[in-house]
């Protein structure tokens, strides 16, 4: 919404700072403010110290913030394609198609993601598809959470297309899979590199399906951050935390860059 007056940009500017600050920004920096203490001292954190930020960067902690990112990485990059075949098959299905194919992937969405988890729990625990206590079915549960995300981002993209490119790509005797690759694809760019950078974030942040799916061996930084404040270690849970944060953002900066590059391609 446009406002053209002085004094409503000011009303607008600080509805949104009474509304910014106590929702989104304080809690943030309340969790920053307690990675950096020892203890707690009336309304606020206290005994400033970096020692969290050792533990938080080094053994177990690094070890977690690893298999999260591998975990994000290739759930991001199943995702990324199931969503896109999905929305370009379902372009080509006509609405009624369309609407059955959305209402799919939509579902794992539509439920709780321990509903998703224990699915996935029951399904990939016996033979023939024996998955269970393995890494597989934590990047398995990501990729079904977070695809549906994928599909919808590249399905709007999709219908925003000109279709006169792939017109006159096929006037020329493009073929049907060389116009894919080389007029399509390379359009979706920006769709598909904000698809990937969501599914990512998406991911790195998923505790309640991975909880009930994953191995001692591959434990995910979210799960690492609950059991450290479930035990009471909430300053150092909270310097995981922030390394979780910092992480996430740092790869959305990067794939903000390239999504930049790629539209003015």
């Amino acid at each position: 919404m446009l406002v053209h007056s002085k004094a409503g940009r000011w009303a607008v500017w600080g509805l949104f700072g009474l509304l910014f600050l106590p929702l989104f920004a304080l809690p943030l920096l309340v969790v920053v403010a307690a990675s950096f203490a020892t203890h707690w001292s009336g309304a606020f954190p206290s005994g400033p110290t970096a020692a969290n930020y050792a533990s938080a960067v080094r053994g177990e902690s690094l070890q977690a913030l690893t298999t999260s990112l591998v975990t994000a990485v290739a759930a991001s990059l199943l995702a990324l394609t199931l969503g896109t075949w999905a929305a370009l098959a379902g372009a080509a299905l006509g609405k009624r198609g369309k609407r059955s194919l959305d209402a799919l992937f939509m579902l794992p969405v539509a439920v709780p993601s321990v509903v998703v988890g224990l699915a996935v729990l029951v399904a990939f625990s016996r033979p023939p598809l024996l998955i269970n206590g393995t890494a597989s079915i934590v990047v398995l549960a990501h990729t079904i959470l977070v695809t549906a995300f994928a599909h919808q981002s590249v399905s709007a993209a999709i219908v925003r297309l000109d279709p006169a490119y792939e017109q006159a790509a096929a006037s020329l005797g493009a073929r049907p899979g060389h116009v894919l690759w080389r007029v399509k694809l390379p359009l979706l760019l920006p769709s598909l590199t904000a698809a990937a950078g969501l599914c990512f974030a998406l991911s790195m942040g998923e505790l309640s399906a991975t909880m009930m799916l994953y191995p001692p061996d591959w434990m995910p930084l979210p799960v690492r951050i609950f059991t450290a404040t479930d035990r009471g270690s909430l300053f150092g849970g909270s310097a995981v935390a922030v390394v979780l944060m910092a992480t996430t953002l740092l790869v959305l900066l990067a794939v903000s860059r390239i999504r930049t590059r790629a539209s003015y391609r």
